[in-house]
């Protein structure tokens, strides 16, 4: 793959990482009800993650957008329990090592930012992630962390930083 840089999401970046998110959704057919899709804030994550204790990269290639992730505290739980979310990436992007780079910088800055544990939320067809996630130690629980409303995602992790 040719040049790409990871970087903080900017305001700027706001409307192509909504878009990005969208696609990945129709790619996959990813449910919309109870997922990511509807989550409020998706076309604010410049300003969603420009909180205390979160962060949201964008994989950048010649101008465009292909890649994106973050951390923040997973609401409705222990303070010292994060959240991987929004980890999505353009096909072209896939199987390149990108995600893993990207994963090493969310869990490098949630355990800067003071985290023990880091949770996440993903679908049963989504085998890749689930590699990739193994791969870095998350492990299965059984039952959903906090409150992130995504009622159609029923595979949770969780990772001890």
């Amino acid at each position: 793959m040719e040049e790409y840089s990871i970087r903080k999401i900017k305001k700027e970046d706001n409307q192509a990482v909504a878009q990005l998110i969208r696609a990945v959704f129709d790619e996959l057919n990813i449910p919309k009800v109870g997922t990511a899709y509807e989550d409020p804030y998706l076309d604010l994550m410049f300003e969603e993650y420009n909180k205390p204790k979160s962060v949201y990269y964008v994989v950048e290639k010649d101008g465009k957008i292909i890649g994106s992730a973050g951390v923040a505290p997973l609401e409705n739980e222990a303070e010292t329990i994060c959240e991987l979310q929004k980890m999505y990436f353009l096909p072209e992007t896939r199987g390149l090592g990108i995600g893993s780079k990207m994963m090493a910088m969310c869990l490098q800055s949630a355990k800067d930012f003071g985290f023990e544990k880091c949770y996440l939320e993903t679908m049963p067809f989504m085998h890749d992630a689930q590699k990739l996630y193994k791969k870095v130690g998350f492990e299965y629980i059984c039952s959903p962390m906090g409150s992130t409303g995504h009622i159609s995602c029923p595979v949770w992790m969780l990772k001890e930083l």
